[in-house]
């Protein structure tokens, strides 16, 4: 009797736990099904957040920022022009034309520059199915070579081909069908990921931020970082470190997985990878080509220049929305790797090699990033690695100018900030905790923080 009546408890123990862990699994369910409510009221309106210089620069400072705008500027045509010409296979002719949203030095403008700039001079170039008028800049990479090794190289999209200024000059450009959606730039041919301009507000702030302050802000609020799945190794081959320089050991900060030390180098290899022109720091052809052409040195310094006094963007005005949103963006979590603030150490004034540069050095930079990248999981990876940044790995974007910013996430798939902020969340993103807090607050509190990064 005792017997039966301890199985018949066991059993209804037994089938209390079984609804109890079909309860917890139907709220899971509910949860993971949440979704955002808010409306993204689209790019900010007002004068340009950016495009002029940082404020105290000195005389000398002055004068590189002045040069490097008119060099950022300039048109390259493939008879040349400061010393250069416009490689044999390139993405565009000119920096500006990509970094132009909302001012020069931003990012992908309304109207995609590559369409006009295929068919320049007389090219006969074909558009591929991911660049349109109303779509971001594009940069394409291959995932793997012919033989099934990996690339993970740019392949430029276009040649000087049929130019005038080119004679006798016949280079095909590369095969990127089949075609996918031409705006989102999904779909299509699998080998093929897709790059858009990185903004370069304030990039001389990033740049002047010590090793020091990264990896301090990398340790801090360390339990809630592990409590919402943000594990802190980012783009390492060693786990639990920051990326590292091969040669010094110093913090790589710039490009999409944090792949560049410095300004300087950043603006050797665009000037090589995106406009085929061959310099100082990037002296080979990086495309077999018939022909190459080489930068002076002070080119690739001028544009390094340009963006190192570049000022910080200047964000909207503040509203009780705005206010209350920026309370949110920190209760949910994106502050543990959109850092609000980071603090410059001691920059060295371009001019001499002794004096530090009042205008960059000890400075607050409001950049909301902590410059280490993060799994982002199955849903954004693009399957390249760059350094110790594997495939799904990506730098915590800077979001500040992000409220005059048409285009999101590395490829450009989206131009509504709800629907890239949901994007962070799939299979293996360390952001999936946050982004599951943001879907179940209420409608209203999601909107604040909307427009409180519309308003950055």
């Amino acid at each position: 009797m005792k017997a039966s009546r301890l199985v018949e408890r066991r059993v209804r123990c037994t089938g209390a736990s079984i609804i109890l862990a079909s309860l917890l699994l139907l709220e899971l369910v509910v949860l993971d099904k949440a979704q955002a409510q808010a409306v993204d009221p689209g790019v900010r309106g007002g004068p340009p957040g950016g495009g002029g210089p940082v404020s105290n620069l000195a005389a000398d400072e002055t004068a590189f920022f002045n040069d490097g705008v008119l060099h950022f500027s300039e048109i390259i045509t493939v008879t040349g022009g400061n010393n250069t010409g416009l490689g044999p296979r390139f993405n565009s002719n000119q920096c500006f034309s990509c970094h132009s949203q909302p001012a020069i030095g931003g990012t992908s403008p309304f109207l995609n520059p590559q369409v006009a700039v295929a068919t320049l001079n007389g090219a006969t170039n074909i558009v591929p199915w991911f660049v349109t008028r109303a779509g971001p800049v594009r940069e394409a990479r291959f995932k793997f070579n012919p033989d099934g090794s990996p690339d993970g190289g740019v392949h430029d999209l276009f040649t000087i081909t049929g130019r005038s200024d080119a004679r006798g000059c016949s280079i095909s450009q590369p095969d990127f069908l089949p075609a996918g959606d031409p705006l989102s730039g999904q779909g299509g041919n699998p080998n093929i990921i897709f790059r858009i301009p990185t903004p370069l507000f304030g990039a001389g702030l990033i740049e002047a931020i010590n090793d020091s302050t990264i990896r301090a802000n990398m340790e801090t609020d360390s339990w809630n970082k592990r409590r919402l799945g943000i594990h802190g190794h980012p783009n390492a081959h060693i786990s639990g470190t920051a990326n590292t320089s091969a040669n010094d050991g110093t913090i790589t900060r710039f490009g999409w997985k944090a792949q560049n030390k410095s300004l300087l180098m950043f603006a050797g290899e665009a000037y090589n990878v995106e406009m085929g022109v061959t310099n100082t720091l990037f002296p080979q052809d990086f495309t077999p080509s018939p022909a190459t052409f080489t930068a002076v040195l002070s080119d690739i310094e001028a544009f390094a220049n340009f963006m190192r006094m570049l000022a910080p963007p200047v964000p909207g005005p503040s509203t009780q929305s705005t206010v209350n949103g920026f309370a949110v963006f920190q209760d949910v979590g994106c502050s543990q790797c959109h850092t609000p603030t980071l603090s410059t150490g001691a920059a060295i004034n371009s001019g001499t090699a002794s004096n530090n540069s009042a205008a960059l050095s000890n400075q607050q930079a409001n950049l909301f990033s902590d410059l280490l990248v993060h799994h982002m999981g199955s849903g954004l990876a693009d399957g390249i690695t760059q350094g110790g940044a594997g495939p799904d790995e990506f730098r915590s974007a800077p979001l500040w100018g992000v409220g005059q910013r048409i285009f999101f996430l590395h490829d450009g798939r989206t131009s509504d900030l709800v629907r890239a902020i949901e994007a962070h969340a799939s299979d293996g993103s360390e952001a999936n905790t946050v982004i599951r807090q943001f879907n179940n607050l209420a409608t209203q509190a999601q909107q604040d923080l909307i427009n409180f990064l519309r308003s950055l």
